[in-house]
C-alpha cells in the first residue's frame, strides 16, 4: 500500500483520450488537474486514462475501466476520485454508487480551491454564488439536504419533497447573493471613479504564470504569490511609477482551461478592472509545454468578458526555467516544440504579430529594464493624450523615439 500523510486526502484522477485531445494533451491536462488537486490539499497517487470517442453518458468511462478504478480504490483506500471534465448529475450519482467514495469533477475542484482562497467579502460572495449555481441541478445526488425547513408552518407547499424545498432555498440564496454583488459592484465602480484619469494597466494570463511576482516587482508591494494555482482571487490595484510616469497596475485572477462558466459569470465584476483598463500585459509561462494553448484560452476568455480589443503587451516569463532538447544534426525528422530554442521562439510568430513581445524572468530579474521600457512606451501614449501639458514626462531618455 502507498503511504501518505494521514491529514492529506489520497486521490486518483481520471481523464479521456479522444478526438478533442490526443494522448500528449491528455497527459498535460491530467498533470494540470494533479496540480489543482495538490493546491486543494490532496495527494494524487495515480492517473487513469481511457480512449473513448465520447464520455460514457452513464459513468463517464467504460465499465471495465470503472472496475479497474474500483479495485485500486479498495486496495489503496482512496478517499477521492477526480474527473477531468464536468460530470452530469446522472454520471455523478452512478459513479458514486459504483465506487462508494467521494467523487469530484474538475469544476467542483476549482470551486473548492476558490472557496479556500477567497479572503474578502467580494470574493467569498462570488464563490458562494458559483457554488450554489453548480449545486442546483445536482441536488438529487445529495445524501442530506442543506438545512432544516426554513420558516416553519405555512412555508412548505402540499406534497413538496425535500429536494424541492432545498431547490427553493438555493434559489433564494442565489437571489440574495446576486443582490449583494450588485451592491459591492456599485462600491467598486465608485472606487474606480475616485482614482481619477490615471492610465490603467492590467496583468492578465493563465493561472500560475507569475503575474503576482511581476506585480510585486513593479510596484514594490507584497501581493501574495506562490507556486500554486489561483494564488490570487481578488484584484489588487497599486500605483506604479516608472521614470516619473505614474499609472495604476491591477493584478487579476488567472484563467484556466475549462474555467467553470458560473465562475466566469460571478467573477465578471472582479474582471471589470480588465474591461476598464487601457492596456493589458498578457503574461505567459514560456517554460510550460502548452503555453500556446494557454495564450488561446486567455484570449478567448478576454473576448468573453468584452476585453478582447485592448492594446496588449505579451510578456513571456520564466525564461530561467525554459528548456529544450537540441536535435542531432543527423536527425532528419521534423522539429517538435521540444526542439525549439528560446531564440527561435523569439524570432517566430511572436516577433511578427505587431504586438510587443518580451522575454523575462521575474524571479531572476532578467530583462526587466526592457520590460519597463515597453510598458513606459505604451503608458506614455495614453497618459500624454489625457495630460498633454505634462512636459516633465518628455525629459526622460525613455521618452525619446516614442511615436
Amino acid at each position: 500500500m502507498i503511504e501518505t500523510s494521514p491529514d492529506i486526502e489520497k486521490a486518483i484522477i481520471v481523464g479521456l483520450i479522444n478526438h478533442n485531445q490526443d494522448e500528449k494533451q491528455a497527459k498535460e491536462y491530467l498533470d494540470e488537474l494533479e496540480f489543482l488537486a495538490d493546491t486543494a490539499g490532496a495527494e494524487v497517487l495515480k492517473h487513469f486514462v481511457q480512449r473513448l470517442d465520447i464520455p460514457n453518458p452513464a459513468t463517464f468511462v467504460g465499465s471495465g475501466k470503472l472496475d479497474e478504478i474500483n479495485n485500486f480504490i479498495k486496495v489503496e483506500e482512496i478517499d477521492t476520485v477526480i474527473f477531468d471534465d464536468e460530470l452530469s448529475p446522472t454520471q455523478l450519482r452512478n459513479i458514486e454508487k459504483e465506487l462508494n467514495c467521494k467523487v469530484l469533477d474538475r469544476t467542483n475542484l476549482i470551486l473548492d480551491i476558490f472557496a479556500k482562497r477567497a479572503k474578502t467579502a467580494h470574493a467569498k460572495t462570488q464563490v458562494e454564488l458559483a457554488q450554489y449555481q453548480y449545486l442546483l441541478p445536482r441536488l438529487t445526488r445529495m445524501w442530506t439536504h442543506l438545512e432544516r425547513q426554513r420558516g416553519g408552518i405555512g412555508m412548505r407547499g402540499p406534497g413538496e419533497t425535500q429536494i424541492e424545498t432545498d431547490r427553493r432555498i438555493i434559489l433564494d440564496k442565489i437571489s440574495r447573493l446576486k443582490d449583494q454583488l450588485k451592491k459591492i459592484d456599485k462600491q467598486k465602480a465608485t472606487q474606480r471613479k475616485n482614482r481619477g484619469k490615471l492610465t490603467r494597466v492590467a496583468l492578465v494570463g493563465y493561472t500560475n504564470v507569475g503575474k503576482s511576482t511581476i506585480m510585486n516587482l513593479l510596484s514594490k508591494s507584497d501581493v501574495f504569490a506562490e507556486n500554486k494555482l489561483f494564488a490570487t482571487l481578488d484584484t489588487t490595484v497599486r500605483k506604479v511609477v516608472i521614470e516619473n510616469l505614474p499609472f495604476l497596475l491591477a493584478d487579476t485572477v488567472g484563467f484556466i482551461r475549462k474555467l467553470p462558466h458560473g465562475l466566469v459569470e460571478s467573477f465578471k465584476s472582479t474582471l471589470d478592472e480588465v474591461r476598464e483598463s487601457d492596456i493589458l500585459i498578457h503574461v505567459v509561462d514560456i517554460s510550460h509545454p502548452g503555453f500556446e494553448e494557454q495564450i488561446e484560452i486567455v484570449n478567448n476568455t478576454l473576448k468573453e468578458i468584452d476585453a478582447g480589443d485592448k492594446p496588449v503587451v505579451y510578456v513571456f516569463n520564466k525564461i530561467d526555467a525554459f528548456t529544450y532538447v537540441e536535435k542531432d544534426e543527423d536527425d532528419l525528422t521534423p522539429k517538435t516544440k521540444e526542439n525549439i530554442s528560446l531564440e527561435e521562439w523569439q524570432n517566430s510568430w511572436m516577433a511578427k504579430n505587431n504586438t510587443p513581445s518580451l522575454f523575462i524572468s521575474a524571479i531572476q530579474k532578467e530583462n526587466i529594464d526592457d520590460f519597463k521600457r515597453a510598458i513606459y512606451g505604451k503608458v506614455i501614449k495614453v497618459h500624454s493624450a489625457r495630460f498633454p501639458y505634462n512636459d516633465y514626462l518628455y525629459n526622460s531618455d525613455w521618452s525619446k523615439g516614442i511615436q
